[in-house]
């Protein structure tokens, strides 16, 4: 079982011409309410890729219908409580291009005490994955119950602010990162290429495996001196939505399930290529059906 403790928000999108730039007002061609979050979305990814997950969250006590459609795609949802705050919402321009912009209230996914990681984290087996990004609190705390449980854990950290770097990431034994969020974390340029990226990220974190996603330019696995390269798919993006949690959902459940370095980014990049030529965010994750199809097809 892999146990994510991750953010449950309610996405609302709004299809525009262009992203708004500062001071202009435009008109919105579409609207929808849907289920998102980092933490919802991964989970969502990993159910339907056949992986086994328990989510480990925070939700509005009106919005129990984002936890019952977690739990019809066989996400396990024990450990998602409701309470009487505002669940996590985010607001989400999609452009004509596919480029997305995002302003979200954190909302429930902040309010996680130390008594609750104890109780969550003990439910987990010594061993076991524990997955987290960076739209709950209390990840310090997180981390060390998750080094007293003996617990395995990959980490992605998005959305990627300053405390991020000051994580104890040696304790992570996977980290899924993109451009921005490697550069951010060995500080150094954006624009740097791939292997420049690898190289910070390998002399600051030695005995972390890293997930580099690139988007277009596809995906790096790096162990210790040994890479494994993914390329991109040929696909033209409708909205990049959720594509990085379908990737880091679907590389989770190929690992779940003893595939080899290669075949799980393979997996991973056939299922974000799906993703990404879908409108919305939960909506847009492929069934594993689908991305088997589209393996086999390739």
């Amino acid at each position: 079982m892999l146990h994510n403790f991750g953010s449950i928000n309610l996405d609302h999108v709004y299809r525009v011409p262009h992203l708004v730039r500062p001071g202009e007002t435009i008109a919105s061609r579409a609207y929808q309410v849907g289920l998102g979050g980092k933490g919802a979305n991964q989970s969502l990814a990993m159910a339907l890729a056949g992986g086994q997950v328990s989510h480990w969250g925070r939700l509005g006590r009106q919005d129990a219908w984002a936890r019952d459609r977690l739990a019809d795609v066989g996400v396990n949802v024990a450990h998602i409580a409701l309470v009487d705050e505002p669940s996590g919402h985010a607001i989400i321009q999609v452009d004509d291009g596919g480029e997305n912009a995002i302003i979200l209230f954190p909302g429930a996914n902040h309010g996680f005490v130390p008594s609750e990681l104890d109780t969550l984290a003990a439910s987990a087996r010594p061993g076991e994955w524990l997955l987290a990004q960076n739209e709950c609190n209390a990840l310090p705390e997180l981390f060390a119950y998750a080094r007293e449980r003996a617990l395995s854990i990959a980490f992605n950290p998005a959305p990627m602010t300053e405390d991020m770097a000051r994580l104890p990431l040696e304790d992570c034994q996977l980290l899924f990162v993109n451009r921005v969020e490697a550069a951010g974390l060995v500080s150094l340029p954006e624009s740097s290429d791939a292997q420049t990226l690898l190289a910070g990220l390998r002399q600051r974190l030695p005995q972390t495996a890293t997930v580099l996603t690139l988007g277009g330019a596809g995906a790096w696995y790096q162990s210790g001196e040994e890479q494994c390269y993914q390329p991109a798919l040929p696909v033209k993006p409708m909205d990049t939505t959720a594509a990085g949690d379908t990737f880091i959902g679907y590389f989770m459940a190929a690992h779940q399930e003893g595939k080899t370095v290669a075949g799980c980014l393979e997996l991973a990049a056939h299922a974000a290529a799906l993703c990404v030529q879908q409108f919305g965010a939960a909506e847009s994750i492929p069934l594993r059906a689908d991305v088997e199809q589209a393996l086999n097809q390739r």
